[in-house]
């Protein structure tokens, strides 16, 4: 099951790996043969030594100008270390392959596309003994797909596009256009992408309403994600009971509940808590009794 962003941004060329070879054609406008076959290597790059070094995705594309490695590293931050990593992965993989290496960065953020798109070059001013140019595909190249037909004609661009702008101004018609489109597909493939689609929201609302159109597709309650959401549903609801409780007791015995503390209570979500509160209402003659001890 994929758990964060980071891994569905990588993980959605796993399962579609022509996605990939598309991006770069028609996103970053790369003249990218057309392959012949993908396959997924073994991401790990640990040597002998003990060093681990692991890329994110691993792709080996065969065209009829050669065979290529896909290299996607999945980006959420700035972060200089890879000025080191990156070189070492395409240069250990052609030693290791002995065919060419493509490093494709992925990333939400703007900020984090224009730093990894910079190249990293080693050597002096006017001699650069290595130069390593990713390519990257963030939020400022990848198409938005606000449009239900256009969503129906490439579902994985689709997909691809509610990971990147999911939190943007146009969330909201992304996903509704996305959510029609993936009816059109097999379930199976479709609760995958659905759970990409969920990991890469990081926005509340933007993942509260994914939530609430896949409710109304039944192949997605048969994927593990469901199960996370129904559990999610039930912490909830336990949660608010509990909170409810609280307040009622302090009502039965007369206790003023003031709007702070009523709303302090019904924010909670922490069974544990709310049952000391519950345990303290009971006694309390002041409803600020309830935090004494915090």
């Amino acid at each position: 099951m994929v758990g964060s962003s980071h891994e569905a941004l990588h993980r959605i060329f796993q399962k579609d790996p022509t996605l990939l070879t598309k991006a770069l054609q028609k996103v970053l406008h790369v003249p990218f043969p057309e392959p012949r076959e993908i396959a997924a290597l073994n991401v790990d790059l640990t040597e002998i030594e003990p060093v681990e070094r692991r890329v994110d995705t691993l792709l080996r594309a065969e065209t009829d100008e050669g065979t290529y490695l896909l290299v996607v590293e999945s980006q959420g931050k700035v972060d200089e270390r890879k000025r080191g990593s990156w070189p070492y992965y395409l240069s250990y993989l052609y030693e290791k392959y002995r065919c060419e290496p493509v490093l494709i960065v992925i990333t939400q953020s703007s900020r984090t596309a224009d730093w990894a798109s910079r190249p990293i070059r080693f050597g002096f001013r006017d001699w650069h003994s290595l130069t390593v140019r990713p390519l990257v595909l963030g939020p400022d190249n990848v198409p938005v797909i606000a449009d239900e037909r256009q969503a129906e004609k490439d579902v994985p661009l689709a997909v691809l596009s509610a990971m990147t702008h999911g939190r943007g101004p146009q969330a909201e018609a992304i996903l509704e256009s996305l959510a029609a489109a993936l009816r059109t597909i097999d379930p199976d493939t479709a609760a995958v992408f659905v759970q990409f689609v969920d990991s890469c929201l990081a926005d509340p609302q933007a993942k509260q309403m994914w939530r609430d159109l896949m409710t109304a597709i039944q192949y997605f309650w048969r994927h593990p994600l469901a199960e996370q959401v129904r559990e999610e549903g039930r912490e909830q609801g336990r949660a608010e009971a509990k909170a409810e409780m609280v307040l009622r007791v302090l009502e039965w015995r007369d206790v003023p509940v003031p709007d702070s503390v009523r709303e302090r209570v019904q924010a909670c979500t922490d069974l544990d808590q709310l049952e000391a509160w519950a345990q303290r209402a009971v006694h309390a003659t002041d409803a600020m009794e309830l935090f004494a001890d915090e």
